[in-house]
């Protein structure tokens, strides 16, 4: 009887094994993904962000410079 019980273990933990990998390593690379994905939009966003500060600043030095010239 004590060899079925171990027997029963055995099987139990293998089949716990296999839900974790065909459950769990698709819902961890899924979570990575979307966690990627979260900050590939973060970066672009400040990359964005960065470009339209450019633009800001060349206007103004732009602008400095014809009100220099106009005085």
């Amino acid at each position: 009887m004590k060899e079925a019980k171990d027997v029963l273990r055995l099987a139990g933990m293998l089949l716990l094994g296999l839900f974790v990998l065909v459950v769990g390593v698709p819902l961890v690379l899924t979570a990575a993904g979307i966690a990627l994905g979260i900050f590939g939009f973060l970066f672009g966003l400040a990359v964005l962000l960065i470009k339209v500060a450019i633009v800001v600043a060349v206007i103004y030095l732009i602008l400095v410079g014809v009100r220099a010239v106009l005085r």
